[in-house]
């Protein structure tokens, strides 16, 4: 698991074998695997609350990795709504939002994986992975 700090490219989109945990599902962390879009391996995604990923604002601040429309475009994110505007600009449901880099074991294609985790209300703890998609660094 790595930041991404080089402008990419998005490619396709994995198939996730799940993407939505809620309270118990998340301790000690959400467990899911995706299909590499080359090789068909099934690689395991391991989730720590408040461990694992980088804030989102790292890959859209200045269009350094993605521009905001192209996250946007790609439907990895929406505009976060007013009242939650606190949690940056864009976000996965109007939580705090976070990435990271992840390869596959098998072939070693790039995926970055977009997550938020959060209290959706209380009693009630949210982690919706919002997609894995495979990029590549652009020269």
């Amino acid at each position: 698991m790595y930041s991404i700090s080089k402008k990419i490219t998005l490619n396709k989109q994995a198939l996730i074998a799940k993407n939505h945990f809620s309270n118990d599902e998340i301790i000690p962390a959400a467990l899911t695997k995706f299909t590499c879009c080359n090789c068909g391996h099934q690689n395991t995604v391991e989730i720590f609350p408040y461990e694992t990923g980088f804030p989102i604002f790292q890959i859209y601040n200045e269009d350094k990795v993605l521009s905001k429309n192209e996250l946007l475009h790609n439907q990895i994110v929406t505009e976060t709504s007013q009242r939650m505007v606190h949690f940056g600009s864009l976000t996965v449901n109007d939580l705090p939002t976070l990435y990271f880099g992840t390869d596959c074991q098998a072939c070693h294609s790039k995926y970055i994986c977009v997550f938020s985790y959060g209290e959706k209300q209380p009693g009630l703890t949210l982690l919706n992975i919002s997609g894995i998609w495979q990029y590549e660094e652009l020269k």
